[in-house]
């Protein structure tokens, strides 16, 4: 989508805009995409059609500086709590025991008021209902089959396993469970506002996707993934979501943990790339089946929005999209991951399809989160960049505008609470600490700078700290440490360590000394007894 296609979708100028936050309570919707990349959607300079995200994108805001942890149990931990995933351990990657004083999202709105549900992925440690404090969940707990996944709840009642034969659909059956959830509301809690959180797990890996959906984009990517970058970010330049140079491809960097490459050559076939190499080095054999596995990933993410465009019509039909805060985000960046999962992959069986099991790759995730570097477990930006949309029909009168305030999972809890006339403090328990995230309402109003001492990253044992427009970042517990000044630098290509080691040796104080807080203090807390997850998926 290049700009004038963008700008053709935002409202004219001078069209009647309400000003100020409406009196009644808003409903929320939060949207979460699964290694989706930032510029993975049309509006955030993608050649895969999102229209839904773009329309709710033309008539709300992008957020140019949305960060995530990097990771997928993290981000949830952080979305739902409005704290660091360090703080609470309250999903299933994080190491520790969860301090009795963790509050959930629906914990918080519960009491002024609202009506909460779940769709989708989950990736914590607790019951949605019982512990987490949703009034309904489906629970999709086999993240490693979109046609056939083996575990699933609905509010706590496990779900058959669906069958091929089914014709189920993962995403499909995430949005239709989401939709159901808002005519129930509609039919019995009509005057309530409420709170759904819509987790998909598209795209993440395995790369399936429905043939109708990949045969639209069987031809769209014969260019490789060098000149869909490149074009990418020119689109994004146009666009002003950034002005950085666009980091080059890394080769020599790639998860530790994957498949190694002979036997990535054995298990899925000699088409198979295990480095980001240069485009025109691969076969033409090489070549075509990359360009097939990036119109799955192309169409998982179409598949989405199509989800996304059926719930937005279900607020439209009971009259709820005026007064709904919808927000639109990634877990983490694209991955680089290449495994074999859940059960297998069959060379013979067709790209896509339910027998086989296929991973992007760091080829096409380097694409997808044009233009930073590396992917997702990382925490340069490539790792921990998501696309940010807000929209907010009766809210925000500033339509179609980039907001360049940095932001993160962890604002979205206070956000709510701020926009639905909440107590901060009063939310929390006494022997809680505050909250980590810091409320976006100023900036839905304004282009306004949100106030924050620092934005803090641990996965993985990689290790970055942003305060101000300075960024520290290190790769590994030993890595050294990098310093960028993310204000035209974001592409993270000149490192100022050696220009400016005072900043570099105070951020490195202060990450130790956060890091450091945040396992002391959950450790000095009485663990929670929480009714957990007892899947063996989970």
């Amino acid at each position: 989508m290049n700009r004038r296609e963008f700008l053709a979708l935002t409202p004219a100028a001078g069209l009647a805009l309400q000003q100020a936050a409406p009196a009644a309570k808003p409903n929320f919707l939060i949207i979460l995409a699964d290694d989706m990349g930032y510029s993975d959607a049309g509006c955030y300079g993608s050649d895969i059609d999102t229209p839904n995200l773009d329309r709710l994108a033309a008539q709300g805001l992008r957020f140019t500086q949305g960060y995530t942890t990097a990771r997928c149990g993290p981000s949830r931990s952080c979305l739902l709590t409005g704290h660091y995933a360090q703080q609470t351990a309250s999903d299933i990657m994080t190491p520790g025991l969860v301090p009795e004083w963790t509050r959930f999202a629906p914990q918080h709105l519960k009491p002024l008021g609202y009506r909460t549900y779940h769709s989708g992925k989950w990736h914590m440690r607790f019951r949605p209902l019982e512990a987490v404090g949703f009034d309904h969940s489906y629970t999709l707990l086999d993240q490693f089959s979109f046609f056939a996944p083996r575990t699933s709840q609905l509010d706590g009642v496990a779900l058959p396993p669906a069958k091929l034969s089914d014709g189920f659909y993962g995403t499909t059956a995430i949005g239709s469970h989401a939709t159901r959830f808002l005519e129930s509301h509609a039919r019995e809690n009509p005057k309530d506002p409420f709170f759904l959180y819509l987790a998909f797990t598209a795209p993440h890996f395995p790369l399936h996707a429905l043939q109708e959906d990949i045969d639209k984009y069987k031809d769209r990517f014969s260019e490789g993934w060098d000149e869909a970058r490149l074009k990418r970010y020119a689109r994004m330049r146009q666009m002003g979501l950034v002005n950085s140079p666009m980091a080059p491809l890394e080769p020599g960097i790639w998860p530790d943990w994957n498949l190694s490459s002979d036997e990535l050559r054995s298990r899925v076939g000699s088409a198979e790339v295990s480095r980001a190499v240069a485009w025109k080095s691969l076969t033409q054999e090489q070549k075509s089946f990359q360009r097939t596995k990036m119109a799955i990933h192309a169409a998982m993410i179409d598949r989405m929005d199509q989800e996304i465009g059926r719930v937005v019509a279900q607020l439209k039909a009971m009259n709820a999209f005026e007064n709904t805060v919808i927000v639109f985000a990634s877990d983490n960046g694209a991955s680089a991951e290449q495994m074999i999962r859940g059960d297998g992959h069959d060379p013979q069986a067709a790209p896509g399809s339910a027998l086989s099991h296929l991973c992007l790759g760091p080829g096409w995730s380097s694409a997808a989160n044009t233009p930073f570097r590396l992917h997702k477990s990382w925490v340069h930006e490539g790792g921990i960049s998501t696309p940010l949309i807000v929209h907010w029909q009766k809210g925000i009168a500033d339509r179609g505008k980039l907001r360049h305030t940095p932001s993160h999972l962890v604002d979205l809890v206070p956000t709510m609470l701020d926009l639905a006339g909440g107590n901060f403090r009063g939310s929390l328990p006494s022997n809680a600490p505050a909250f980590a995230g810091r409320s976006l309402a100023p900036a839905l109003r304004r282009d306004v700078a949100v106030d924050r001492d620092f934005l803090y990253f641990h996965h993985n044992k990689n290790r970055a700290l942003r305060v101000g427009d300075h960024k520290l970042v290190a790769i590994g517990e030993k890595g050294a440490w990098e310093l960028y000044n993310l204000t035209k630098d974001r592409g993270e290509q000149t490192n100022l360590i050696e220009k400016r080691p005072e900043i570099a040796t105070n951020l490195a104080g202060r990450w130790k000394q956060i890091d450091e807080g945040f396992v002391a203090s959950r450790e000095a807390s009485t663990a929670t007894t929480m009714p957990r997850m007892n899947s063996a998926r989970d």
